[in-house]
């Protein structure tokens, strides 16, 4: 099937999950969940205090990992336009569009004011990053294909979810936990959402969806990847456990596959059938990848106990 075609058939199933997400959603308020009273001025034409690290005292990897999920929710801009671009403006499409788009903005807002007014992570460093990797941008490695960006997201979004909830954990602050669960609550509808339309796909085009997963899973990055260093970053918070590649086979990739029933898909082409085996081998070299890596991070462990 033409992206066109995609697009036209898949509307119906968008309005209905459209539907289904706004009953679901629960609307809040970013500013319910940070502790103003905490807050005092920072030093510069106010003449406040400098920031220091003893200001908020959380390990140094709930730092790395609430910088780097911040950063990947400013790009937001860049997200709308590559689905605006591919989806459209018009219809149930463009209506989802706007909608997550505005869901997805309370995220930067909540994380950005709690992490100033608690002073839990540089302002002037975190502002920088903000800037070069907004200027950066971002660009979906496969921006013209309605099915694989629907695989993206959907493993995406979860993935967020994960890395949002773990992170809260790791601070030790009982507020920012719960500032990142309400946030996490949103990402698991909006995987929920993209999910159910990929679903909906392998009805329609079941060798095309098929082809589309095994593509993404393959060359799957997190949204964050252009931030400047992420390679150092993302090995300390998948050393810390707050997301790594067990979670990412388990949590992620493993029940989303299970939710669309992908080994018993059938009426696939040899293309479909050849990415099912692909997917299939792809997933058993991931699985025995995060069980070296889990051997490497507890020997590490034990050497520093």
């Amino acid at each position: 099937m033409s992206q066109t075609a995609l697009l036209i058939e898949l509307e119906p199933v968008v309005a209905t999950n459209l539907d289904r997400h706004l009953s679901l959603a629960k609307e809040w308020f970013p500013h319910e969940y940070v502790p103003w009273s905490d807050g005092r001025t920072f030093d510069g034409p106010l003449g406040g205090e400098p920031w220091s690290p003893e200001d908020f005292s959380i390990p140094e990897v709930a730092r790395t990992a609430l910088v780097v999920n911040l950063l990947t929710e400013d790009n937001l801009p860049s997200y709308h336009h590559e689905i605006a671009t591919l989806f459209g403006r018009d219809g149930a499409w463009g209506t989802w569009v706007h909608r997550w788009t505005a869901e997805e903005g309370r995220h930067g807002t909540a994380i950005r004011d709690y992490l100033t007014v608690t002073r839990a992570v540089d302002p002037v460093a975190l502002e920088r990053a903000r800037m070069v990797h907004m200027s950066n941008g971002y660009a979906n490695v496969h921006s013209d294909e309605v099915l694989h960006s629907l695989a993206y997201v959907s493993f995406q979004e979860l993935a967020t979810r994960i890395s949002h909830r773990n992170t809260g954990k790791a601070t030790g602050d009982p507020l920012c936990e719960r500032l990142l669960a309400r946030v996490a609550a949103d990402e698991n509808l909006h995987m929920m959402f993209y999910r159910n339309l990929l679903g909906a796909a392998f009805e329609l085009a079941p060798s095309q969806a098929m082809r589309a997963v095994a593509d993404v899973v393959a060359d799957f990055q997190m949204p964050g990847v252009g931030i400047d260093g992420f390679a150092r970053k993302s090995v300390a918070i998948a050393m810390a456990g707050i997301y790594d590649l067990r979670q990412h086979h388990d949590e992620v990739l493993s029940p989303v596959l299970r939710q669309w029933d992908i080994w018993n898909v059938t009426g696939l082409d040899a293309d479909g059938e050849a990415a099912r085996e692909q997917l299939a081998d792809q997933m058993a070299q991931m699985d025995t990848a995060a069980a070296r890596f889990e051997a490497r991070r507890e020997e590490r462990r034990a050497r520093n106990r």
